[in-house]
């Protein structure tokens, strides 16, 4: 059974599956119904090192970027309107976190929606929105987080994050709102924009 999490709890993926290599990071939401523009949300992905860091341009993960430079990380592609992935994800990420270079010190996982500032869209519009880790080796869900907070200005949010702990792997339940779009999530990493 899945560790359901709340904003700041973390778990060790390494202690619920002790012999995990590879988890699929499954992304989801429902966009309140308008009479304006779909909403298009994008997942990403940032490989940070442990100065808090994303290690190269190549390591920020999205729709124009689907694969690490090493080929552990992978998006497995853009959905422009929601709910084709496994059990209802909106985007995935598959991770390979036996390969993972030693340089990587976490994954991140942002949301943003497409082009906010001229559709006048932002998180408040979203719902039911989650992140959830599953172990590709047998499809069990190890971990989720359901997001409740109210997010009325944000066009971004930090869902999540993979990290090392040790030897072990854990993931922690972000729920960071950001006003300033990806590109201040992205520039909070370090990412050329």
């Amino acid at each position: 059974m899945a560790v359901s999490l709340s904003k700041g709890g973390n778990v060790s993926l390494t202690k619920e599956a002790p012999n995990l290599t590879a988890v699929t990071v499954g992304l989801g939401w429902e966009a309140r119904t308008t009479t304006g523009a779909d909403f298009d949300l994008d997942a990403s992905a940032l490989l940070v090192n442990a100065g808090g860091k994303v290690i190269s341009d190549q390591h920020f993960i999205f729709f124009n970027n689907l694969k690490s430079p090493d080929g552990t990380v992978e998006h497995l592609g853009d959905e422009l309107v929601g709910g084709s992935g496994a059990g209802g994800d909106e985007e995935e990420v598959n991770v390979e976190l036996a390969g993972m270079s030693p340089e990587v010190d976490k994954v991140v996982f942002p949301v943003s929606i497409y082009d906010a500032e001229n559709r006048h869209q932002n998180f408040g519009q979203v719902r039911n929105a989650y992140i959830r880790i599953i172990n590709r080796a047998d499809g069990v869900e190890l971990a989720r987080y359901d997001l409740s907070e109210d997010a009325s200005s944000e066009t971004a949010m930090v869902f999540g994050e993979l990290y090392r702990h040790g030897t072990e792997w854990k993931f922690r339940a972000i729920g960071q709102g950001y006003a300033s779009g990806l590109r201040g999530i992205a520039l909070d990493y370090g990412v050329n924009v």
